[in-house]
């Protein structure tokens, strides 16, 4: 296994693109915002926040909303040679 950690900036208007990981990935908001998801929800994310992503689930695909950069740091714990991240198979 490997661990990566990152922490990431995704600023008013960004989108996160739809991915998996080849492993877990625990997160926490370092700063919080206002996220749209693709169906128009809106959902406020608060500084704070923690959670999991779970091996080989797609997850992402949401739309930064409102005046306020959302700072995350994610731990990744995958696979050794596998990718960071890849596209979710076709269904």
């Amino acid at each position: 296994m490997e661990i990566v950690t990152i922490i990431s900036e995704i600023k008013p208007g960004e989108t996160s693109m739809l991915h998996i990981h080849h492993g877990d990935e625990p997160y926490y908001f370092l700063e919080g915002g206002l996220i749209e998801l693709p169906n128009g929800k809106q959902v406020a994310i608060p500084t704070g926040a923690v959670g999991m992503n779970v091996r080989d689930v797609p997850h992402g695909a949401y739309k930064l909303v409102g005046d306020k950069t959302l700072k995350v740091l994610t731990v990744h714990i995958f696979e050794k040679g596998k990718p960071l991240y890849d596209k979710p198979p076709p269904k």
